[in-house]
């Protein structure tokens, strides 16, 4: 499942895959937030990725959409 976190002041977002379930996700960051704590989540290479909670600008979990490259049919 792709997650892409948005950071406040960061032009790029940070974009991953993660095997972890869309609710665990969830409520890490969830729990981040409410606790001011920085936001730790793996991908599925186990890399880990904090973000400071009071940084997240906004979170897509299980985004599914691919992004298009080229320009497709014309005409």
């Amino acid at each position: 499942m792709e997650i892409e976190l948005g950071v406040q002041n960061v032009t790029r977002p940070v974009t991953f895959n993660s095997d972890e379930p869309a609710e665990q996700i969830e409520r890490t960051i969830a729990q981040a937030l409410e606790q001011h704590t920085p936001i730790v989540l793996m991908d599925n290479k186990s890399r880990r990725f904090i973000v400071p909670a009071d940084a997240l600008g906004y979170a897509i979990i299980g985004s599914e959409t691919r992004h298009a490259v080229g320009f497709g049919a014309l005409g």
